[in-house]
């Protein structure tokens, strides 16, 4: 229990830190930092933060920073675990009729992937199961979206993703448009579960707490056309035991779809598929721009 003295000596300072910004020219900016600062002190204030553990933060903190690079974002990962990810995806995602749900983007997104035509193969000789990934995009009153650019990305196999392995490779990767009926289709690769990173600062916050690095299966999509929100998302395998789990919080029931297994044999698209296979559809909802 602190006394009155002490209380009133913290609740100065505090006052004092949040007034520094009045003079701020920007008023988001001004509502940003002030907010930030009160939420900070209120919770050194409400565990009574030891200087000890101050510095283990701080430590904490500089090593995700040296770790970071241009292949890897540990301040992503460190977001994505403590579910601020998803709660900013949330705020900022708001419900609109039947569109598709938001989830989070994580750290391997990368720009100027390979085009590839309806029907083509994002896989780019990336091992694993291969998958026909089909469906329909649309505006929440159903009217199909031509021309939509659809990019996909995923972990392969042996649940890497390509620029994990620091050679240059682009696989299991691409982009395509949508027909004039606003349909696609491609090949990838049946997701399968994978760890995020959890060799570096992160990884070791998971292990304290008892928690897995553990992500469920899943395939990324980002969605854009013009008039309409961009939509990032994934699609998750019915029937994983990790969807209860997902170290990220990225699961949602609506994403959770059935991927359907095949014996080797014929394909949508006419091929005569030599192994197993498997097969799922992905009809997907934009929702209007933000007003």
């Amino acid at each position: 229990m602190t006394s009155a003295e002490q209380e009133r000596r913290e609740a100065d300072l505090l006052d004092r830190v949040v007034h520094s910004f009045d003079d701020c020219p920007d008023p988001r900016l001004r509502q940003l930092m002030t907010a930030l600062v009160r939420h900070l002190h209120g919770f050194v204030r409400e565990v009574r933060l030891t200087e000890e553990e101050w510095t283990k933060a701080i430590e904490f903190l500089t090593a995700a920073g040296h770790i970071t690079d241009d292949r890897r974002q540990e301040f992503i990962l460190l977001s994505d675990v403590l579910g601020l990810s998803m709660q900013t995806i949330a705020v900022n995602n708001e419900a609109h009729g039947n569109a598709t749900e938001a989830t989070v983007f994580g750290p391997f997104f990368v720009a100027n992937s390979p085009e590839i035509p309806i029907g083509g193969d994002s896989s780019g000789g990336a091992p694993g199961e291969p998958c026909w990934v089909e469906g329909t995009v649309t505006d929440t009153e159903g009217q199909p979206v031509a021309g939509a650019r659809i990019e996909v990305w995923e972990a392969d196999d042996d649940g890497l993703y390509d620029v994990q392995y620091g050679d240059d490779r682009i696989a299991a990767r691409a982009h395509l448009f949508t027909d004039e009926g606003g349909r696609y289709s491609f090949w990838a690769i049946t997701p399968t579960p994978y760890p995020i990173p959890h060799d570096g600062p992160v990884g070791q916050l998971l292990a304290a707490v008892g928690r897995s690095p553990m992500r469920a299966s899943h395939l990324h999509f980002m969605v854009t056309a013009e008039g309409l929100r961009t939509l990032v998302t994934h699609i998750f395998v019915r029937g994983d035991e990790l969807l209860g789990s997902d170290t990220v919080f990225g699961v949602k029931e609506s994403l959770v779809k059935d991927f359907r297994r095949h014996a080797p044999g014929p394909t949508p698209d006419g091929r005569a598929m030599d192994r197993a296979w498997s097969q799922v559809t992905f009809d997907i909802v934009l929702a209007p721009p933000l007003s």
